[in-house]
């Protein structure tokens, strides 16, 4: 098959679904299928510094950057319209990334034009949590666009059972399907690691620490980490929060303006994006993963985290949460700061406990978040697609984690 990826940016700092679009095609492209991908230049409210409108190795990955033309949202860029109009029909499937942006619009309209089968994935935005966000401006998008893309996907691409009931709220009748999205795990870090992070980072040394992996954006729960440090650190003298990924818009500003507010800014570092080695190195070196997110509809960094032996604390607004709950791997909390509290203290109290779900953590990203799973499910998909029929999981129940 020849399969086309269509993502409006791959920036790092985009988090989960820039990995994920390029490792899904990583492993399409080992298991003997052709795939590509066609995005923008988009990083941000910048560009990328990335050679225009050719195909460059991303990974392993034949990958064609766009330059956009206006709108660091929308992302519009002409020469994507240009180059979709002109290649779409050599694919025999798409998979479309994201709604509510010029790209996957631009990119849905070529393959009705031609008749090549699509498949969106939308990325979380139909979570009831991200779908109230500026809902004048989706709706008046909906009416125009987004309602005729997803009503002629052949299939709408759920990455877990969960973003798929939620997005039930919506309204729209979807061809649903769950295929999760598989992780590589970053190479083990180990002891050896873990001390070169403290030598970098010296504050942590002697600490209990916590870990946050992900951009600092609305969605992430940080003020509910903020005040939970708070009551942690007035419990507990000997405990370090690192928050690890880059600043969106500015939050920053107002994460470590609420732990001033609780007194414990010392207490907390940013260091910006981590990647390669020095994420593992992190993950070696800290004691919890924390991520007390309102909206994921999977979360990478939990998987990561899982994979590294990493006991982790999240919300049940994760969408893996009922696996990870069901593996115990790590608690699962609702988005509140007592019930936030209560576990880090659980878990960094109890080294027996760590141990456990670590353990029961790697177990579950090998047996349910590896590329080997994901990647059966995936290729036969697109396979269904072409061939017209309708997906086997298209029919609104829970299939590739639920068995």
């Amino acid at each position: 098959m020849r399969i086309l990826h269509v993502i409006p940016s791959l920036a790092a700092r985009d988090g989960g679904p820039s990995k994920a679009a390029v490792e899904m095609c990583r492993e399409l492209i080992r298991r003997g299928e052709h795939a590509e991908i066609y995005t923008t230049n988009a990083e941000g409210e910048g560009c990328l510094d990335v050679p225009l409108g050719r195909p460059i190795d991303v990974r392993g990955v034949g990958v064609t950057y766009f330059p956009i033309d206006g709108g660091h949202y929308y992302k519009f860029s002409r020469s994507m319209a240009a180059a979709l109009r002109a290649n779409v029909p050599r694919y025999d499937v798409v998979e479309i990334n994201s709604l509510y942006q010029f790209p996957s619009t631009i990119a849905a309209h070529y393959c009705r034009k031609y008749g090549v089968p699509y498949v969106l994935r939308p990325h979380g935005t139909l979570d009831p949590y991200l779908y109230r966000r500026h809902p004048l401006r989706k709706r008046v998008y909906e009416v125009l666009v987004e309602r005729r893309n997803l009503a002629n996907a052949a299939a709408v691409h759920f990455t877990t059972a969960e973003e798929m009931e939620l997005a039930k709220a919506t309204g729209f009748g979807l061809k649903g399907v769950i295929v999760p999205l598989g992780v590589v795990p970053e190479k083990p870090g180990g002891e050896e690691a873990a001390e070169e992070f403290r030598v970098k980072w010296p504050q942590t040394r002697g600490k209990r620490m916590v870990l946050f992996l992900g951009r600092l954006n609305f969605k992430k729960g940080l003020d509910l980490l903020a005040r939970a440090l708070g009551e942690v650190c007035r419990q507990r003298d000997d405990v370090h929060l690192f928050i690890a990924g880059p600043d969106d818009e500015g939050y920053g500003t107002q994460v470590r303006r609420w732990l001033e507010d609780e007194a414990v800014l010392g207490r907390a570092t940013f260091s910006g994006m981590i990647l390669g080695r020095e994420k593992a190195a992190a993950l070696a070196a800290a004691d919890v993963f924390v991520l007390p997110s309102y909206s994921e509809n999977f979360g990478i960094a939990v998987v990561e985290a899982l994979a590294a032996g990493l006991p982790v604390v999240i919300s049940n607004r994760v969408n893996i949460w009922r696996e990870v709950a069901l593996a115990g791997a790590g608690i699962v909390i609702n988005c509140d700061v007592a019930e936030l509290t209560r576990a880090l203290l659980e878990v960094l109290d109890n080294r027996a406990m760590r141990q456990e779900m670590g353990e029961a953590g790697r177990r579950l990203a090998r047996e349910k978040f590896s590329w080997q799973t994901a990647g059966d499910q995936l290729v036969r998909l697109y396979h269904e697609v072409v061939a017209g029929r309708s997906p086997a999981s298209a029919t609104g129940m829970p299939s590739a984690l639920a068995r």
